[in-house]
């Protein structure tokens, strides 16, 4: 695509500023809710009170991950890392493991360090496997045909998110979303943002175009601040669609995971150890698969293969332990995030110093809790109207690596709509312990039906040479 900013590119220092707290908008709201998430277990496990995960040390271990993928990636691969959702029952089991254990909530701590160790590891025997090996056995093994049904499901399987955002509020009863009149509000300002994004990619002069995030998630919190005025004035409570009772318990500095995650390292024993690893390493091999996945489709946009350079196992390693890096500080383990893509796909710009900027500032935010606080209070359906677009892109990026595969030869044919079907169709699995996403089961099979006809094609030719 026509990019405004390439990968070594230099914005100037306002606009580089704008563009990397668009970014950190982009990501914001998936990488603080990992650990909300997983609060809930915590409550659930060990009771109120007891120790919770930080959104800020979450925030800031996000950060620090993003630094260490870029100089493993030696500033090539323009995008951010942010908590990982695929890891979210490895988290759980961390903290339900520990209670099992009878021990005390410092030990889940350190069982989330111990797991992301272990899933980084995981990233550092591929890479050494990729490095020795090279990548061309990926290619034939996923190619356009492959890869292009696989990232369109991951921009569809995310829809649904941005759907029940943008309708926040609303019953779904499984055919339909029923409205309410909170849900009406909520499609209201989920529509002025998403309209407004449109807008100003489109029509918007210079700047304004470069930051259509920033805009449309300014105007629709202005419209949501405006419901729920209206909502105190009149005293009607399905108005108020902004929480600023959030402002009550906020924490001025983060809460590191090591602080007490270090202090339950003399509780572990060797089954708590085998139950981490039963937790997150076959996540990892799962994750594995989205990380190429997601490197296609920014290659694609930025026009650089970065599977041959910076190379697979430099953005492997990056991602590894970018991931441990993140755990230790917040407990989240990292992944690329494809909100991140989908802003470098729509505003053009892939300036990996943007990104940069983007990991400082999420680590200096991270210590303003006032204000980490206030970007939680942007409301889901704002972020719903946002996400329409930027998951969006992502399933588009998808189909356009398919623009030249031959879909009318059914060997093609049939490995994307494969692909599609399962991936759409939600087939996850669970074996044991381990869930396989529908992503994952999606390219999996899109890989078996590729290898298949790659046998076919060997043993055709075998037979035209005899």
């Amino acid at each position: 695509m026509n990019l405004v900013y390439k990968v070594n590119d230099r914005p100037k220092i306002g606009q580089l500023i704008v563009f990397a707290f668009q970014q950190l908008l982009a990501i914001l709201a998936a990488t603080i809710a990992v650990p909300a998430i997983t609060n809930n277990t915590v409550v659930a496990t060990f009771g109120e009170g007891a120790r919770m995960m930080s959104q800020s040390a979450a925030l800031f271990g996000a950060g620090v991950g993003t630094i260490v993928y870029l100089l493993f990636t030696r500033f090539k691969s323009p995008v951010f890392l942010g908590s990982s959702f695929a890891f979210l029952p490895s988290m759980a089991a961390a903290f339900t493991g520990a209670a099992t254990a009878q021990a005390t909530v410092n030990m889940g701590f350190a069982g989330l360090i111990i797991g992301a160790g272990m899933a980084g590891l995981v990233y550092v025997v591929i890479a050494a496997i990729v490095k020795i090996s090279g990548v061309k056995w990926i290619n034939k093994l996923m190619p356009p045909v492959v890869i292009g049904p696989t990232v369109s499901i991951i921009g569809l399987g995310l829809s649904g998110n941005a759907i029940s955002d943008a309708l926040h509020g609303a019953a779904n009863n499984g055919s339909a979303y029923v409205m309410s009149p909170v849900a009406w509000v909520s499609f209201a300002c989920a529509m002025v943002t998403l309209l407004t994004v449109i807008y100003c990619s489109i029509r918007g002069k210079k700047i304004m175009k470069l930051i259509p995030f920033i805009i449309g998630i300014v105007v629709g919190y202005l419209v949501a601040v405006l419901f729920t005025l209206i909502g105190r004035w009149t005293g009607n409570e399905e108005l108020k669609v902004i929480n600023l009772a959030a402002f009550e318990n906020m924490k001025w500095v983060p809460d590191f995971t090591f602080v007490d995650g270090f202090k339950g390292f003399k509780e572990v024993s060797l089954e708590y150890i085998a139950t981490l690893a039963v937790a997150y390493i076959p996540v990892a091999f799962v994750v594995f698969a989205e990380h190429i996945a997601d490197h296609k489709n920014l290659s694609s946009i930025i026009g650089q293969d970065l599977l041959e350079k910076p190379g697979l196992h430099n953005t492997l390693l990056g991602d590894g332990v970018g991931s441990i890096a993140g755990a230790i500080f917040g407990g989240c383990p990292n992944t690329t995030y494809g909100e991140s893509v989908g802003c470098v796909a729509i505003t053009g710009n892939a300036s990996v110093l943007t990104i940069l900027v983007t990991a400082l500032m999420a680590i200096g935010f991270s210590f303003i809790g006032p204000f980490v606080t206030f970007l939680s209070t942007i409301p889901n359906s704002v972020m719903g109207g946002v996400c329409i677009t930027l998951y969006g892109f992502i399933a588009v990026s998808g189909l356009k690596m398919l623009q030249p595969v031959d879909m009318n030869d059914n060997r093609n044919l049939f490995t994307a709509s494969v692909i599609l079907i399962a991936g759409i169709g939600g087939m996850a699995l669970k074996i044991g312990s381990v869930t396989l996403t529908a992503i994952a089961v999606a390219l999996i099979l899109g890989m078996l039906v590729n290898v298949m006809f790659m046998l076919f094609d060997k043993k055709d030719l075998k037979k035209s040479q005899k």
